[in-house]
């Protein structure tokens, strides 16, 4: 037996190594389940040319074109209506809070011009703060209501016909009329960042204690679990307050990105959202023993929050069990807030969804938290 190498000390080193990898269940559960989950999202959940897209129809007087034209939009899978019967002012509403993509709007005098030999004119609002969303569906808008109008006319008078030719589609691109990618990217990007660094900090709190052997000082202390949790989570406020700060700063100065709305709003809403990722930080700590299970539950959490949220691949592109999925994560309520504060001017009735989402996470996640660590104490 050498003493610079042995096939008996390897094995036997090999062998304590795999025992110990089977006891941490938790580090052999996420060296399976992150690969098997983020082949189901990618092969299942992703699609990078969004159908299906929701829209709103505001036609005064529905005749058989403005049918025609719906019906044309709608077999070219990237349209879908909500509603074909919605006013102006309720389109407008919907399209703010983001129930809609767009809202098509066809003129009381659309059927007479097209009869007459008129050039008729629609008008599509889109909402491009994600430009990735709406350029596919935009492309097919003139020819397909073109070629609908003129199956429409059929064999009538030929003015019909050449106003079908004619027809004239309007596009407005709501909130980001130049397409820029950073007026998406970049407010969704504080969430990204939010959540990255408060969850992993935090979650690491008590699993600190754990291994430090502190613990015991810890729970020695005249203090409710309640107390031990805001302790544990309020400087961690601090250090996101300062991230947001930068955050919006470099964004202002280093993108331009425009601050429609309200920035107290902006504000309290970021501070709903971070108050739920510290305390979702600290619920994960209560679970895990060691920092390095409570660092792979952080990235547990974050992959399919980032992807299923919105913010990297189009959310009304994913299938509904994947939409259905994405809600349950705080950062795709939270990113529909500062997308519709900072781009689209939303007061706070408007957002009024998304901040009672954030809240419910607040409650459900404190609730939990704190059973969890009145369990810890036996």
């Amino acid at each position: 037996m050498s003493r610079f190498f042995s096939f008996g000390r390897l094995w036997a080193l090999l062998t304590k190594e795999t025992i110990q990898m089977r006891r941490d269940r938790l580090t052999f559960a996420m060296m399976l389940g992150i690969p098997l989950f983020q082949l189901i999202l990618f092969g299942y959940a992703i699609n990078t040319d969004p159908k299906q897209l929701p829209a709103a129809l505001v036609a005064p007087t529905q005749d058989r074109f403005t049918r025609a034209m719906v019906s044309a939009l709608e077999l070219t899978g990237y349209y879908r209506f909500v509603t074909v019967g919605a006013t102006a002012g309720e389109a407008e509403e919907m399209i703010a809070r983001g129930d809609v993509a767009f809202v098509v709007t066809v003129p009381s005098d659309f059927g007479r011009r097209v009869e007459r030999g008129d050039s008729p004119v629609i008008l599509i609002e889109a909402d491009a703060t994600d430009p990735s969303v709406a350029s596919g569906a935009i492309s097919t808008l003139s020819t397909v209501a073109a070629e609908a109008l003129s199956r429409e006319t059929g064999e009538e008078a030929q003015n019909a016909l050449n106003a079908a030719k004619q027809l004239s589609v309007i596009v407005h691109r709501r909130y980001n009329p130049e397409g820029i990618t950073q007026y998406n990217i970049v407010p969704g990007l504080l969430g990204v960042i939010l959540q990255l660094t408060m969850v992993m900090m935090t979650s690491m709190a008590l699993t600190r204690e754990t291994e430090r052997g502190t613990m015991e000082n810890l729970l020695s202390m005249p203090a409710t679990p309640f107390e031990i949790m805001l302790g544990k989570v309020m400087p961690y406020l601090a250090v996101g307050a300062v991230q947001v700060v930068v955050v919006l700063l470099a964004a202002k100065a280093l993108f331009d990105i425009p601050f429609v709305g309200s920035l107290p709003l902006i504000l309290i809403g970021v501070f709903v959202f971070v108050l739920a990722l510290v305390i979702l930080g600290y619920l994960i700590s209560t679970v895990a023993r060691t920092q390095m299970q409570a660092m792979q539950l952080t990235f547990f959490f974050f992959l399919p929050s980032l992807m299923l949220s919105g913010f990297m691949f189009p959310f009304r592109g994913m299938p509904v069990w994947a939409q259905m999925l994405g809600e349950v994560f705080p950062l795709t309520h939270f990113l529909r807030l500062i997308r519709s504060v900072m781009l689209k001017g939303a007061d706070a009735v408007t957002v009024a969804g998304s901040f009672g989402a954030l809240a419910l996470f607040v409650a459900l996640l404190a609730g939990a938290a704190l059973l969890r660590f009145r369990r810890t104490l036996d």
